[in-house]
């Protein structure tokens, strides 16, 4: 702001300062370390329940921990440590973090049990029918609640962790 008008253009700066401001962003960096924690462990519990790799584990939707909620907690609870938890900031994060789960354990888990049924009947048509050979859908889109909770309390701890290393590195 000079001469009392708001500049609407961001501050000029290198693109080393911008990579180190990057890097320092903790609430970004949260987010993204609770969504991989949590495709890694959806990973190694098919691994550890099946005795198989799934690669598809690493970035496919559904399953144990929830990845949406462990992202949008770390991320709101970090901009809450950081900013301050009543924030406009923190206000817009918590509402996105909870649409988010609502939206794991609802739409999208009801979407999910909608393609089971219908995979089931297709599977049942004569092969003469048009639809015999359709291509099965994704069953695995939602998220029970208890998968949404784990998710939510691996973003908590996450962001807390992240908080506590932030604190000390500075």
């Amino acid at each position: 702001m000079e001469d009392g008008r708001i500049s609407l253009s961001p501050p000029s700066t290198s693109s080393s300062a911008a990579n180190s401001n990057f890097l320092q962003n903790y609430p970004l960096i949260s987010a993204l370390l609770a969504f991989a924690i949590a495709q890694s462990t959806k990973f190694f519990v098919t691994w550890y329940k099946e005795k198989r790799w799934d690669a598809k584990q690493l970035i496919g939707s559904g399953g144990m921990p929830s990845s949406h909620s462990a992202t949008v907690t770390a991320l709101a609870v970090a901009i809450g440590i950081k900013d301050g938890f009543g924030s406009s900031t923190f206000a817009v994060a918590a509402i996105f973090a909870i649409v988010v789960m609502y939206d794991a354990f609802g739409v999208r888990l009801h979407a999910g049990r909608q393609a089971e049924v219908l995979n089931q009947i297709v599977i049942e048509l004569p092969a003469e029918h048009p639809l015999s050979d359709t291509r099965p859908l994704r069953e695995l889109l939602g998220h029970t609640p208890a998968q949404v909770v784990a998710g939510a309390i691996l973003g908590f701890v996450i962001a807390i962790v992240g908080c506590l290393i932030n604190k000390v590195t500075s």
